[in-house]
């Protein structure tokens, strides 16, 4: 007798998170949730460091106070308590105090409510409008990836990058390494303040549909969406094309640049599994030619 074909129903969520209300945000955020779980989901993803404004355009020492302990997080307590209720997994995003020391952080909320672990984020940028390094040290604990049972039966594996780490194919590949056969991405991105012309949303896609390509593994990435002043500054504007793919880089769900909502697609895991093997990638890799990519420049 035939076996049935594992699948997760998943979701990326896109929205304006504006708002100097934390409380408003993470509302807005739970709403969205919510509508994922009823629309199937088990898995859903939402954008980087959704309590707030993107507060990294500037250098502001008194905005380390947004920062707080994993277990005090009004994100991860709010997400907690959804996932609880819902029965979805919810890998979430947050400006995570430990000590003397700052980090942009993902809690991994399994589907009980409780947090399966975390993962600080590896790839700090520093630029005009995003300043992170003045904010986040780069984390070191490795990259991770966690089980999640499906309700189709059996378990999934998934990897979380965040933002600046989904341009690294070396992220992709080593969450991949480690049995993912899926890979998140929460982002807040947007406009470039040193070139108003210059829309890097078109790379910014291809850069992770790259990664789903080259590994044969469906990606799934949310963004935020809106425009955003922080402290009477210049406003940047967040481009959202958020998406979910299949194991090919084929979209099965994606936004433009102003929807707000929940994107819901179905991925056959089995199939992706098949493919994979097919393709040969990992056969055919050679780890012992690539040692100059361990090595600092």
């Amino acid at each position: 007798m035939a076996t049935r074909s594992r699948t997760v129903t998943v979701a990326a969520l896109q929205l304006d998170l504006s708002s100097v209300d934390e409380q408003a945000n993470i509302a807005a955020v739970s709403a969205l949730v919510e509508d994922a779980a009823g629309r199937g989901a088990e898995i859903v993803l939402p954008p980087e460091l959704f309590s707030g404004p993107y507060f990294c355009k500037l250098e502001d020492e008194a905005l380390f106070a947004l920062a707080r302990p994993t277990a005090e997080h009004p994100s991860v307590q709010a997400m907690q308590a959804l996932a609880a209720r819902l029965k979805v997994a919810i890998p979430t995003s947050y400006f995570e105090r430990d000590g003397h020391h700052y980090y942009n952080t993902l809690a991994m909320i399994d589907a009980s409510g409780e947090i399966a672990g975390t993962y600080r984020k590896s790839h700090i940028p520093d630029g005009p409008g995003y300043e992170e390094k003045y904010y986040f040290r780069p984390g070191n604990d490795g990259f991770k990836v966690w089980q999640v049972p499906l309700r189709s039966g059996g378990f999934t594996r998934i990897g979380v990058g965040i933002c600046w780490d989904q341009w690294y194919p070396e992220c992709a590949r080593v969450m991949a390494l480690l049995g993912a056969e899926l890979l998140f991405y929460p982002t807040a991105i947007g406009s470039e303040p040193y070139d108003a012309d210059l829309d890097t949303s078109r790379m910014w896609r291809r850069a992770m549909l790259g990664h789903a390509v080259s590994n044969c593994m469906p990606v799934i990435s949310a963004n935020r969406i809106g425009s955003e002043i922080e402290h009477g500054g210049d406003a940047q504007r967040f481009y959202g094309h958020s998406f979910i793919t299949d194991e090919w880089g084929d979209f099965l769900a994606e936004y433009g640049a102003a929807e707000s909502g929940a994107l819901v697609a179905t991925i056959d895991l089995d199939r992706a599994a098949k493919h994979r093997a097919g393709m040969g990638f990992f056969r055919d890799r050679r780890p012992q030619l690539y040692g100059r990519i361990c090595e600092d420049i």
